[in-house]
């Protein structure tokens, strides 16, 4: 049984659409994985703990590339996401509004934990200068501080 020409593109259109769908499930499970990740972030932020010692940070960073490169290459016309499926891609562009979202709201708890982070190295610094400058025998121009000379002589006997 030998196929017509009309009926071979029928089929090859319709693989292209199914390999289509299955690229945009793909980066739609991509997605969700990357929001609950950044979801989580956002917690613990919000938690206050220092974003350097958050767990998701490297899978999220991967997640985001390989998201990135996706986007990259639909931009760029070497991938392409038509999805014909209008409940496919009312999906994606659900989640992808959500991804954003949570990515919003992450920006701003990572912009706060940056400056929670210098405020606490600030005030370690000033501790630390305090510190010094009330055990230190030399004042602000490097000279001996007038009254609180610490000796460094030794002792000799002759």
């Amino acid at each position: 049984m030998t196929m017509t020409v009309a009926q071979t593109k029928s089929k090859v259109a319709a693989t292209n659409a199914a390999n289509g769908d299955v690229r945009i499930k793909s980066l739609i499970t991509l997605i969700d994985t990357l929001t609950v990740l950044v979801a989580e972030e956002n917690v613990e932020l919000a938690k206050g703990l220092p974003a350097s010692r958050l767990k998701q940070v490297n899978e999220k960073n991967r997640l985001a590339e390989i998201f990135e490169q996706t986007v990259a290459a639909c931009s760029v016309g070497t991938t392409s996401l038509n999805v014909r499926d209008r409940i496919l891609r009312e999906q994606l562009m659900e989640r992808i509004l959500k991804l954003r979202i949570a990515m919003d709201e992450n920006l701003v708890r990572l912009r706060a934990a940056i400056e929670a982070s210098n405020r606490r190295i600030e005030a370690v610094m000033q501790a630390i200068r305090e510190q010094i400058a009330v055990v230190s025998p030399y004042g602000a121009s490097g000279r001996v501080a007038a009254g609180g000379a610490v000796s460094s002589a030794t002792s000799r006997s002759a």
